[in-house]
């Protein structure tokens, strides 16, 4: 006969709360909801609980929000939802060992790569930016490293010539949802085989910042688009237009080369693309599809070029701060 597992849940953003979704409509049953601190958001900076918080409240769950888990009454809360297992997505807090030996069959991990490809922070976008062509979610048995533990399923979805992280994110939230129900399941039935992490072919996804969405036109186009498109859509890839910021959205690499200019030179545009000289030469071309000027919302360069096409007009040095 079919068990049901007590399940406590340890999760913060979006990608959490889909799991915890999927767990809401599962067999088993969510016990306590753990998530970070609200936070200040918008102009106001209001504080805003984190979408986990708000799927609980909606469910009527009981939620803690401790700002570390050292404190032994943010552990003794967890033991005493007496849950079977901790499952953990995105939460945002490093679990102590302590923590993780409360539940019988102790925390998995919802975590967004085929392990141990992609390890740390931000998998899904560095995959993109390092042309992957597959990614996935890995279920886990948690340890005390870093994204080290023991693989005890594993899910695949091909990465294309066109996925963005905001897609890849979202197709990978859903797939967490049902790969952890699929985990839970065969844990309360038969049982599920762990599998240790092979030593080769281990990566880190370091955390994204900022400072490394402007682009380096000396860098091959194939290798620019991918960075567009892995930080869309944060922190979003820039340029300076005439000393002003402009965000890139979407590109691709142009499928011939042009002549050669400046790395950052702005060709002739296309019907619908900016067309960026690009490449340690300046050989190659970038296609722009998708850009934002300033003030402005992110437009398909097309209507780009209708509505404000004097701004880009052929020749200019893209990348360059103007001087006075």
């Amino acid at each position: 006969m079919s068990q049901s597992l007590r399940v406590a849940f340890a999760g913060t953003p979006d990608f959490a709360a889909a799991s915890l979704a999927a767990l809401l409509e599962s067999r088993h049953e969510v016990v306590s909801v753990h998530t970070q601190p609200d936070r200040g958001a918008g102009r106001g900076r209001k504080l805003k609980p984190s979408p986990v918080k708000a799927l609980a409240l909606e469910h009527d769950l009981p939620v803690h929000q401790p700002t570390t888990l050292k404190d032994p009454a943010a552990r003794q809360a967890l033991a005493d939802c007496n849950a079977d297992v901790l499952v953990v997505v995105a939460y945002g807090l490093i679990l102590p060992q302590a923590v993780l030996d409360i539940p019988r069959l102790g925390c998995l991990n919802v975590h967004a790569s085929l392990l141990p490809r992609w390890r740390g922070a931000a998998p899904i976008q560095r995959a993109i930016e390092a042309g992957d062509t597959r990614s996935g979610v890995t279920i886990m048995q948690m340890d005390a490293g870093l994204d080290t533990g023991d693989m005890l399923l594993v899910r695949d979805t091909p990465i294309t010539a066109t996925t963005t992280s905001g897609e890849l994110h979202d197709r990978l939230a859903t797939l967490g949802g049902k790969a952890i129900v699929e985990a839970l399941d065969a844990l309360s039935d038969t049982g599920l085989a762990a599998t240790p992490q092979p030593a080769e072919g281990v990566t880190y996804a370091t955390k994204l910042s900022k400072a490394e969405a402007e682009l380096d036109f000396t860098r091959p186009a194939a290798e620019l688009a991918a960075r567009v498109r892995a930080f869309n859509p944060w922190p979003v890839a820039w340029t300076r237009l005439a000393g002003e910021p402009l965000r890139l959205w979407l590109a691709e690499p142009a499928s011939d080369n042009g002549t050669a200019a400046a790395p950052g030179t702005l060709l002739e545009s296309a019907p619908d693309a900016l067309r960026i000289a690009c490449g340690p030469d300046g050989t190659q071309v970038l296609h722009i599809t998708r850009a934002q000027l300033p003030g402005g919302k992110p437009l398909a360069v097309r209507d780009l070029l209708n509505a404000r096409g004097e701004r880009f007009a052929p020749g200019q040095l893209l990348g360059q701060e103007t001087t006075s």
